[in-house]
């Protein structure tokens, strides 16, 4: 628990509409308390040509690595800390592949070919109530999450955007930086913006499925080596939910008869692949049964969320 034996790693996650998986990893090493520390570092068994490299450059490396490989990719979103840095900015530029990247209130832009760039969050307060534009941002537990967005176009690009997000309860704002290579709409931006939270969810899944977290390791190799099983793990897990899943929708037969299970999720394969391994006191018909009866509940009660959120269902 004491923040000088923390270690911070920055991943990269792969994210389509069949699922999302992490695909890679970097440990990052503080310049002064772990590079310019020789003795750590050979306790640790930390690789002599590893030097230090910021978060950002680290990111920067692996998306790099995964287009080079020929991994698929025609956006690439991520938080404040990335979207800060205009070199890898400029490096997803220079591969022609997108970007919507979060940076913070204080970021200045230049519109309407000013001289004087102006800071983001004084851009918004001068945004008519016409400009704003109530879109989801992608489905979560309980529905659409809808906000209100606005988007400027900046600088001299004809694909150069600000991004803009109001939480249409608290009126809370949130920027982006956005580029393209070709024309896209708001509705487009919109859904990269709600692509982010799917490494969140992939860690949630990593460490609640495949013990993502769970080591005590303090060496290079030993950390890389629980690393890297645990993500495949994952991508293991993910890709059977993916082989699964229908190709489209299942319709109940009748409007009145109860409505299909939803699709097998990574917890519930990971629970029947560990009843398999460790055969369990019921049948394996039972077994199944239980599986479709709780997928079938979650399908109603996310429908039930589903609507109240829209507003097609009363509250009481």
């Amino acid at each position: 628990g004491r923040i000088e034996n923390s270690q911070v790693g920055v991943f990269l996650a792969y994210a389509t509409s069949r699922g999302r998986a992490l695909i890679d990893r970097r440990l990052y090493l503080p310049e002064q308390s772990w590079c310019g520390d020789p003795e750590r570092r050979r306790a640790a068994g930390i690789p002599e040509e590893v030097q230090f490299a910021t978060k950002p450059r680290l990111a920067r490396e692996m998306i790099a690595a995964a287009l080079d490989a020929g991994v698929k990719a025609q956006w690439v979103t991520g938080d404040e800390a990335y979207g800060q840095d205009p070199q890898l900015r400029a490096a997803l530029e220079a591969h022609g592949t997108g970007y919507v990247m979060a940076v913070a209130c204080s970021t200045r832009v230049r519109i309407n070919h000013g001289r004087t760039p102006a800071r983001a969050d004084t851009v918004a307060e001068y945004l008519p109530a016409g400009a704003w534009q109530r879109h989801s941002a992608g489905n979560g537990a309980k529905g659409p999450r809808h906000y209100d967005w606005a988007w400027i176009h900046i600088g001299t690009g004809e694909h150069r955007h600000l991004l803009i997000r109001r939480n249409r309860t608290t009126g809370e704002l949130a920027f982006y930086l956005c580029w393209s290579p070709a024309t896209v709409t708001l509705a487009e931006l919109v859904r990269v913006a709600g692509i982010r939270w799917s490494v969140e969810e992939c860690f949630q899944a990593a460490k609640g499925q495949v013990g993502l977290d769970h080591y005590q390791v303090r060496n290079w190799t030993s950390w890389h080596r629980h690393i890297t099983l645990a993500m495949l793990a994952l991508a293991f897990l993910t890709a059977l939910a993916a082989g699964a899943a229908p190709e489209r929708p299942v319709q109940p037969a009748h409007p009145t008869r109860s409505h299909p299970p939803i699709r097998l999720t990574v917890p519930e394969i990971r629970h029947l692949l560990a009843a398999v391994f460790n055969p369990p006191t019921v049948s394996v018909a039972k077994l199944l049964h239980w599986s479709n009866w709780r997928r079938q509940h979650q399908a109603t009660a996310r429908r039930s969320h589903y609507r109240r959120r829209s507003g097609d269902e009363p509250t009481g």
